[in-house]
């Protein structure tokens, strides 16, 4: 029952990212600020950008701060990147590449949405090993740091991953691809 729960939670989370975005392009248009959208697009791929910390954290490229901490920053960044990026895509179908990448960041984040799911579900199993290692005469911070590396690896996790960093090169290669279709076609 929980995790039914907890899957409905993640899809009405995705369905409000869709309809607040529309609600805001909606609004910018009715008070005639349409030019805001594109704004909000570089604010929002920056945001995104930046949300990518946690992914460089992870492979230890950098060591400060908390890992779990960029974890939240990521999930954080990445929701209000996409909600920008949404309204700067707005309802707009004057090109294909633009909608390509916007489609590949749904898909994304629907995606990122389902890692957290199963990393939610993957702290379950990882409790029933807290509890072995607490029972076997581990201290506390040894087992919980421990524990932190070893939810990285659980199966589930493993087999989003798979899934998640293809689609999310495939929404940078068509992000790049629509960044360097407006700097050709621009009319400067």
């Amino acid at each position: 029952m929980k995790t039914a729960r907890d899957a409905f939670t993640n899809l009405v989370l995705f369905i409000l990212v869709v309809l607040g975005a529309m609600a805001i392009d909606g609004l910018l248009h009715f008070f005639g600020h349409r030019e805001w959208g594109r704004q909000l697009g570089y604010w929002g791929s920056a945001l995104i950008l930046l949300s990518l910390l946690h992914s460089i954290r992870k492979r230890k490229t950098f060591t400060f701060g908390q890992p779990l901490l960029f974890l939240r920053l990521h999930e954080l960044l990445a929701w209000l990147g996409a909600t920008m990026v949404l309204v700067h895509g707005g309802i707009h179908f004057n090109a294909l590449l633009p909608w390509l990448a916007l489609i590949a960041m749904l898909i994304t984040v629907a995606s990122g949405l389902t890692g957290k799911f199963l990393l939610k579900k993957s702290k379950a199993v990882i409790s029933q090993r807290r509890n072995s290692m607490l029972a076997a005469g581990m201290s506390n911070e040894a087992s919980e740091e421990q524990l932190y590396w070893d939810s990285l690896v659980v199966g589930m996790m493993q087999k989003w991953r798979k899934v998640h960093v293809p689609i999310t090169t495939a929404f940078a290669l068509l992000f790049l691809l629509h960044v360097a279709s407006v700097m050709i076609f621009w009319r400067w």
